[in-house]
């Protein structure tokens, strides 16, 4: 490796993101899938389900809203693009304005209906799930008001979103087989439990969420948080939970997202689940609490497709020879560079407050 992509590579660190199709080879899969763009929109549905005991009810609440409003706060979702389907639908004045229906059939039907009217080809959605899971293999049931809902239930009614990216994050006790029965090509999906056999409430949601909360997952630095690293942060946090308390963790998280169903508790970018986790995003490209001007959204959006570049070059790696892949890998870092000079030269312009 010369002296200018180490260099670059220190300075850059892991800040970058993953492989645009055009520069790195267009048999990649990852090519496919999760490309930000200026005319793409991203949806967030939340589905928090009926809880037994104060206790739950206090968190799972606490939970739900918090992400509602980490959401519509950090990450560029409206009222139009974010919904939120809580138990029976029936909270006090304060917190109501939020809650678009129950968390029953029927609301997730018309959510889901809804969804489909508005969404085009490129567009992403990303389902929460919070709550009390039961059941084992096709049986998995996530606890919603009314009959509850199995993983070969929901799954039909998602298949209608084959233009759309998902990911999916459920954070349900006993969550294995209704996330496995959701596994499909393109699609994240994130497991609280690594059977139905963990039917102890989970604490991984409280840590997903913290994640995202002021970006405390952005393990690169990149003022973006991947669903790898959320996933990643939340999965290490519960672990140190558990030590702590020095109790044997009752919770193993997975994800998957080449679509086997089979979660990977420790997905890397080298490994067979992690690469697609590590390109997608929640935030929006197009964020109008940011403040930026056109030129500088398309400068961000040239820079985040760059990243993208990186990331998918980098999981990528041992299909090169080794000059080939650094002669790759420098090309793009450079370009990065003078990118993010570029972006940061319009932000300041701008004088808008996003870093």
């Amino acid at each position: 490796m010369n002296l200018l992509v180490k260099t670059l590579a220190v300075g850059l660190g892991v800040l970058l993101t993953s492989a645009a199709s055009a520069q790195v080879d267009s048999n990649s899969n990852e090519n496919d899938f999760f490309l930000d763009k200026p005319d793409s929109t991203k949806y967030a549905m939340i589905l928090a389900g009926p809880t037994v005991g104060d206790k739950n009810q206090s968190q799972f609440r606490q939970w739900a809203f918090s992400l509602h409003d980490i959401l519509a706060r950090d990450y560029g979702y409206s009222s139009g693009t974010i919904s939120l389907l809580y138990d029976r639908g029936e909270v006090e004045a304060a917190t109501s304005q939020r809650i678009d229906a129950a968390c029953d059939l029927e609301g997730i039907q018309q959510e889901l209906a809804r969804l489909q009217s508005l969404v085009k080809a490129g567009d992403q959605i990303t389902i929460y799930l919070i709550g009390h899971g039961s059941g084992t293999e096709e049986e998995s049931k996530f606890n919603i008001v009314g009959p509850d809902i199995t993983g070969v239930q929901f799954a039909s009614m998602l298949d209608v979103f084959d233009q759309q990216d998902m990911i999916i994050v459920n954070t349900t006790s006993a969550s294995y087989g209704f996330s496995a029965s959701l596994s499909s090509e393109g699609r994240v999906v994130v497991s609280s439990t690594r059977s139905s056999s963990e039917k102890f409430d989970p604490i991984f949601s409280k840590y997903f969420i913290e994640a995202l909360d002021n970006r405390n997952g952005d393990r690169d630095k990149n003022n973006r948080v991947s669903i790898l690293e959320a996933f990643n942060y939340a999965k290490n946090s519960v672990e140190e939970f558990y030590e702590e308390q020095g109790r044997l963790a009752s919770e193993h998280a997975g994800l998957d997202d080449n679509g086997d169903a089979l979660f990977s508790l420790n997905p890397t970018r080298e490994e067979i689940d992690g690469r697609l986790a590590e390109i997608a995003y929640i935030d929006n490209l197009v964020d109008d609490t940011a403040g930026l001007s056109a030129e500088a959204i398309d400068l961000k959006g040239r820079m985040q497709s760059l990243e993208r570049s990186v990331f998918i070059l980098r999981g990528r790696k041992a299909e090169f020879l080794e000059e080939d892949y650094w002669q790759r890998m420098e090309e793009l870092l450079v370009e990065l560079a003078r990118g993010t000079e570029q972006f940061n030269e319009a932000v300041n312009a701008d004088g808008s407050s996003e870093q």
